[in-house]
């Protein structure tokens, strides 16, 4: 094989690899805004919420979900492991202590009550 074409056949290797790891990052994404947007009804004081916006944090691993409950609006940021295990969940008033989260995973997320219940979907 030529050097030029160990070169291009490195490049689209390469390129092969970047475009699958940055599918993956996608996905991942994905994934964790459903994560974070299906813990709005749980922790959301009252009915009838309105989801406004659902994208990455301001901070690596992060995802803030804006939300409207009335003519409030709101926040709530979820903090991830370096996949998609939920670490931490704040809200503009508090952070959700460990037993709450663990509940919340446990006996909420996980079910599907928590996918009909996603704000994305109403």
């Amino acid at each position: 094989m030529r050097p030029a074409q160990r070169w291009l056949l490195a490049a689209a290797v390469t390129a092969g690899f970047l475009g699958g790891l940055a599918a993956c990052q996608d996905t991942l994404q994905r994934e964790r805004v459903a994560i974070c947007r299906r813990a709005l009804p749980a922790v959301a004081s009252q009915p009838g919420i309105r989801l406004l916006r659902a994208a990455p944090g301001p901070a690596t691993d992060t995802v803030r979900v804006d939300y409207a409950e009335g003519n409030r609006q709101h926040w709530l940021t979820c903090r991830f492991d370096a996949g998609s295990t939920l670490l931490a969940l704040a809200t503009e008033g508090s952070n959700l202590s460990g037993p709450a989260l663990y509940m919340l995973k446990r006996f909420y997320l996980d079910t599907p009550d928590a996918a009909a219940g996603d704000p994305a979907d109403h």
